[in-house]
């Protein structure tokens, strides 16, 4: 596993701090000041190739896996930490696993001295107890998690090497006993067809899981399957329901092990694949944790969209490295969270991964199906917590698939699996097989509309000066968008995300109609990027996602985007019609 350089080392020595007395504050916040260490420093402000030495085959310069960033861990420096809320944990967390629990508990104090009110210190806190075996402690720190709003299920979630001490004890069971929780995450739809769904969920111990699917009524069970979750999945299952039908609302029931959970929730299957449509999905990447921001996910469920597309940067996991605690830890905060809870039992989640979320920032991965080590596994961690229709081919696994919507075609990409070296002569964003599964897929589609959905840009200059969007993979992108017009594919819409802003940009083709690229990543961040002039408009001043909306029904089938901002507000939008997305006559 290649080593990359450990931002942990600064980390202030552990000094056998007491708790906290009103006393010592003055003097531990002179000691956090000069905690802080030195960011390393960055060459310039260029983009260029970093990679661990093990990325360099055979004496070539290329590294046949890196970044455009530099490759190491600054993500979780403490300066950087401070400014953004979803690391904070993170740093705390990657220095238990790594430092081992009394640094850790030195190293929160010190957080508290300045951040007395943030969940995720005490979080983290607890688990440097319970990992310690000072469960008195570890009681007294969680207690006041909870009062601060993190939901018990965090704890029970874990990770469960470091909290399982914890939870085990008395005080706990407990607490566990009078206030009960059968479901520690979920349940997350997924995968909504005319004739099936299937349910995802995270339980406290192995068990059977089962869903009951009810007419919207709820007296009349149309159908039930059953999944089972293990250890080795980290509880998760995920229960396919088959035999509904179209265009039909029903009620769900879950089952754990021998208890139906009281809890009903409703969804809605597709209409019958080719029919026309009305269908509505939000969507955006760019959902870094932020506990300000998270009442997104009832603001999206208050448009009521029929899907909910997540195009990376879904979780900011950035540590490239086999999955672990941390990684883990990671997916919990946002699955625990109950304004996403609340979106996805009920609507669908589609969702494909971005650098963040497989890597390090601007990475690519390589050619290769099993290299670097630690590939496959990370994305085993993705398939472990969402539930989409498929993960590439089987010879070729990835984040990709597609899906369909009455006589609508959507095609996710995967941007980072198979990625080679933009520095290299022909990079592909996509490898042989992914393109190949495209390209054929978008010449054999009679849809109305044809929809490819990537995690980075599609239109030039999005990002001035980098590799990372499809300005680096130029030739790539023009031999799908010839392919189009070779063939006299009609009605093809591009999605996006990755830039934090909310924007909509028209790629002009001569001889041709022009492409839209229709983007949206902020979805929670705090971080923005600049609004470009190329850009037909442009959203960034608060977070913010993207709808799209297609009626197929109408003598010129419609595509609306709109820009919807976590007020709720409306901010911009675009409207085409279906004839404007046609071959010119030659």
């Amino acid at each position: 596993m290649p080593v990359m350089p450990n931002a942990l080392t600064n980390f202030a020595k552990p000094s056998g701090l007491p708790p906290l007395q009103p006393a010592g504050l003055l003097l531990l916040a002179a000691v956090v000041a000069t905690a802080a260490w030195a960011e390393p420093p960055r060459s310039g402000t260029k983009y260029g190739q970093y990679a661990p030495d093990d990325a360099y085959e055979s004496g070539s310069s290329l590294a046949y896996y890196g970044s455009e960033n530099p490759w190491n861990r600054r993500p979780f420096e403490r300066r950087r930490a401070a400014r953004f809320p979803k690391r904070v944990g993170q740093r705390l967390l990657l220095m238990l696993d790594e430092k081992g629990p009394q640094a850790t508990i030195a190293e929160c104090r010190r957080w508290l001295v300045t951040r007395p009110d943030d969940a995720e210190v005490w979080f983290a806190l607890t688990a440097a107890y319970s990992r310690a075996n000072k469960l008195q402690e570890a009681a007294d720190t969680m207690r006041r998690a909870l009062e601060l709003g993190l939901p018990i299920e965090r704890f029970l979630a874990g990770p469960r090497e470091w909290l399982g001490a914890l939870v085990d004890s008395e005080p706990f069971q407990q607490r566990l006993a009078r206030h009960p929780v059968r479901l520690v995450h979920g349940p997350m739809l997924g995968d909504v067809t005319s004739t099936s769904a299937r349910f995802w969920v995270r339980v406290l111990r192995p068990t059977t899981v089962g869903v009951s699917v009810y007419l919207a009524d709820g007296n009349q069970r149309i159908a039930q399957a059953t999944a089972r979750a293990t250890s080795e999945s980290d509880y998760t299952a995920v229960v396919h329901v088959t035999g509904l039908s179209p265009a039909t609302r029903y009620t769900y029931r879950l089952t754990v092990g021998k208890e139906t959970l009281p809890a009903t929730h409703t969804f809605r299957t597709s209409i019958a694949p080719g029919q026309p449509v009305r269908f509505r999905a939000a969507f955006g990447g760019g959902a870094g944790y932020n506990p300000r921001n998270e009442r997104i996910w009832d603001t999206i469920a208050q448009q009521h969209p029929d899907a909910l597309f997540l195009l990376g940067d879904n979780v900011y996991i950035d540590l490239p490295q086999m999955p672990g605690p941390v990684h883990r830890y990671t997916y919990y905060r946002r699955q625990s969270r109950p304004e996403f809870r609340r979106l996805t039992a009920t609507t669908p989640v589609y969702a494909i991964w971005d650098d963040h979320d497989c890597a390090i920032d601007d990475v690519w991965m390589g050619p290769y199906r099993d290299r670097p080590r630690w590939k496959q596994p990370m994305l085993a961690l993705f398939r472990q917590n969402w539930v989409n229709p498929a993960y590439g081919a089987p010879e070729q696994p990835g984040c990709w698939f597609g899906m369909s919507v009455g006589d609508i075609d959507f095609f996710f990409l995967d941007g980072r699996f198979y990625r080679t070296n933009p520095y290299g002569e022909h990079p592909t964003m996509l490898g042989p097989v992914q393109r190949r599964w495209l390209l054929d897929g978008l010449a054999a589609s009679r849809a109305t509309f044809k929809v490819i959905v990537s995690p980075v840009p599609w239109a030039p200059g999005t990002k001035p000066g980098s590799r990372d969007t499809w300005d680096g993979f130029a030739e790539e992108r023009e031999a799908i968008f010839q392919h189009i017009e070779r063939h006299r594919i009609a009605g093809v819409l591009l999605v996006s995300a990755d830039r934090h802003r909310s924007d909509a940009w028209r790629i002009d083709r001569p001889g041709s109609y022009p492409l839209y690229d229709v983007m949206s990543s902020r979805l929670t961040n705090v971080h923005k990027h600049e609004c470009l002039d190329g850009a037909l408009f442009c959203y960034n001043d608060k977070c913010s996602f993207g709808m799209l909306c297609f009626d197929t029904t109408l003598a010129d089938p419609t595509f609306r985007y709109e820009i919807i901002n976590i007020d709720g507000q409306s901010i911009h939008s675009l409207t085409l019609r279906r004839s404007q997305l046609e071959p010119k006559i030659n």
